[in-house]
């Protein structure tokens, strides 16, 4: 493709115009002959440092900011006003074909678990149907893991470009803050876009609550077309940010929850692990059983419904496949029992809001006690650590913390943190010893809750992935008996 049908946003040197581009990366490893190489400056590493690889490995331009050009460079520099922004809108332009609707989830919780509902209300009105984020790509035809919630652009517009030659015609993609901020969901053709929740996360990253919040919103204020709709829920808050973001630029909203417009919740009344929802919709009243327990679920199955509807499902149709919903691997997912009926979860909760509604869905159905085990994460917001032992602390009746992914940081450190939010909590670093003592505890009646890994298959300590698995962590000791 000749560079000036690809290159959108940027200054094109005289004598560029008619090259052929082969292709545009980041990383100067993955350079072919034909490339452009965007040197791009990133928190822990500057890309202008590898542009004499990436020209050496036949670069024929580079991407640059045009307010910090390169002082030297062999090769025509591209320089542009967001030079993230230009490299997702030139690799969304040289992989071409996208699926005809793509909806987009952001929030700091509930992402994965809205995209993976999507994607199967899509499959249920027979649509060939993916979703795309934290536990991969899913299709019917399989999954592949991937360790980011929002893939570089690169690598997030040729998977979307492979699902719509591979025949895929609607899309559910989870947009992380980090992934909006740094421009990856940017040439993604969106139809509509859904906001879950904000609470703490990612102050790492972010200065501020402010800061994150308007990372997030990036979904609504620029990337969301006019002739797209966006779907919440009124009484979350900040929600009151995207609907004020609709009025001005002129999108249509599509309200879910209690005060819903579309989408109007009426009541929910527990059913062993199922609830039973009565729902408004469209002037009729419908009652409708959702296989599974929480309130963020219901949350999280509302909004789903509200984005397949806004893509053109029918809402009977949305409606009806909500009651074949499955949980998204490793949230609240239930992953043993003992002989004496113990109950064994596993979800992702890393967070302190999303461990306080894991915990609270759980509360109800322990007719014992309820054991959590939890932990941080290492090189991440360090605030949140005794949040999160106050929040296992709040509901939980045994606590154990353990090590979840130490990476760089002294993991005793760690757990001292958590522990100053929950201080009668057990403490074993080993993350399988704490487990296995975790399951030794449990009683008739009682629940486990192994918090934080969910899905992941390894633990990251210092630069090493060990293989780790809570689930076949779970599983091993349960086959071979329980330990006492």
């Amino acid at each position: 493709m000749l560079l000036e049908e690809v290159a959108l946003g940027v200054e094109i040197p005289e004598r560029l115009p008619s090259t052929d581009i082969t292709g545009i990366t980041a990383d100067s490893r993955k350079v072919r002959p034909g490339y452009i190489f965007a040197a791009l400056k990133g928190a822990q590493a500057d890309g202008r440092r590898f542009v004499p690889d990436a020209i050496a490995a036949g670069a024929v331009a580079v991407l640059t900011d045009a307010d910090d050009p390169l002082a030297r460079c062999s090769v025509p520099q591209l320089r542009a006003s967001d030079p993230r922004r230009s490299l997702a809108l030139m690799a969304a332009k040289l992989a071409g074909k996208q699926p005809d609707t793509i909806v987009a989830v952001t929030g700091t919780s509930g992402k994965t678990s809205v995209a993976v509902f999507v994607r199967q209300m899509f499959a249920y009105a027979d649509f060939e149907a993916a979703s795309l984020g934290t536990i991969g790509t899913v299709t019917s035809r399989g999954a592949h893991y991937g360790s980011l919630t929002t893939p570089d652009p690169v690598d997030l517009h040729r998977d979307l470009s492979f699902l719509a030659k591979d025949g895929v015609t609607h899309a559910a993609l989870e947009a992380s803050s980090h992934g909006l901020d740094q421009r990856r969901v940017d040439g993604v053709h969106l139809t509509a876009a859904g906001f879950t929740n904000l609470g703490r996360d990612h102050m790492d990253y972010h200065a501020s609550v402010e800061e994150y919040l308007a990372a997030k919103m990036r979904l609504f204020d620029t990337l969301l077309p006019q002739n797209g709709t966006a779907v919440f829920d009124p009484d979350t808050p900040y929600a009151d940010r995207v609907a004020d973001i609709c009025k001005k630029r002129g999108i249509a909203t599509l309200t879910v929850g209690l005060n819903g417009q579309q989408l109007k919740l009426l009541s929910v009344e527990q059913q062993g692990f199922a609830q039973l929802l009565t729902m408004r919709v469209n002037g009729e009243t419908r009652q409708v059983r959702l296989p599974l327990p929480g309130n963020f679920q219901v949350s999280n199955a509302l909004l789903a419904a509200g984005l397949a509807i806004a893509s053109g499902v029918e809402a009977q149709t949305a409606l009806s496949a909500l009651e074949h919903l499955e949980g998204a691997a490793g949230r609240l997912e239930q992953a043993g029992q003992t002989d004496e009926g113990a109950l064994i979860f596993i979800d992702y909760a890393h967070k302190p809001d999303a461990l306080d509604s894991a915990l609270a869905a759980l509360r109800p159905y322990a007719k014992g006690n309820l054991i959590c085990i939890i932990g941080a994460g290492g090189d991440r917001d360090p605030g949140k650590r005794p949040l999160m032992g106050a929040a296992a602390a709040r509901h939980a009746d045994v606590v154990i913390v353990t090590d979840d992914n130490p990476r760089t940081e002294n993991p005793e450190e760690i757990r001292k943190a958590v522990l100053e939010g929950a201080p009668a909590a057990i403490e074993i670093g080993d993350r399988g010893k704490a487990i296995s003592h975790g399951v030794s505890l449990l009683k008739a009646g009682d629940i486990l809750c192994v918090a934080g890994k969910g899905h992941e298959p390894g633990q990251i300590v210092g630069d090493q992935v060990l293989p780790f698995s809570d689930h076949e962590a779970v599983a091993s000791i349960l086959a071979n008996g329980r330990p006492s």
